[in-house]
């Protein structure tokens, strides 16, 4: 999902997922970073294809959150595997504030995050967001407020880590 303030894009991914579930439609609902931290665990127990079966059942399967956290080269040849698993099977939606530019950044390797790209976007719809956070817009408001919007419209990272 592109440039987005990832409030929005976490809300309407639960949003699609939640929908989908109450149409029967089997969905599930991660952060990225636990995705990859049961994939790496499972592949130090010789489980790695079970865990890759057990995300691959799922319908629909909602990554949330892709690029907050570095994810290692060893780590980014687990994600690819899932999602080539998947890929023109089930549906996936992946959130993220970053750009598809900085992908390479995100996978530390650009053949991984060109092979991810491609199988994601064969089939996909984009849907980029672009606005105030919904959490942090109210204080906006507030002249007394730690938050200060950067000149171009997206919000300082250091002001905004957790």
């Amino acid at each position: 999902m592109g440039e987005a303030s990832k409030d929005y894009h976490t809300h309407l991914a639960t949003s699609i997922g939640i929908a989908a579930a109450k149409k029967r439609t089997s969905t599930y609902f991660i952060k990225c970073h636990d995705l990859i931290v049961n994939l790496k665990r499972a592949k130090l127990e010789n489980r790695l294809e079970a865990r890759l079966k057990h995300y691959g059942k799922y319908r629909l399967l909602i990554i949330d959150e892709l690029g907050y956290l570095p994810i290692d080269k060893e780590d980014a040849k687990l994600f690819f595997q899932l999602i080539d698993l998947r890929y023109e099977k089930k549906s996936t939606i992946l959130t993220t504030n970053m750009s598809f530019k900085e992908w390479d950044g995100i996978f530390q390797n650009t053949k991984i995050a060109n092979a991810i790209l491609d199988r994601l976007l064969h089939h996909a719809t984009v849907v980029n967001i672009v606005g105030q956070s919904y959490r942090i817009k109210d204080h906006l408001k507030n002249p007394g407020s730690a938050f200060t919007p950067c000149d171009c419209r997206q919000y300082c990272r250091p002001i905004l880590q957790d």
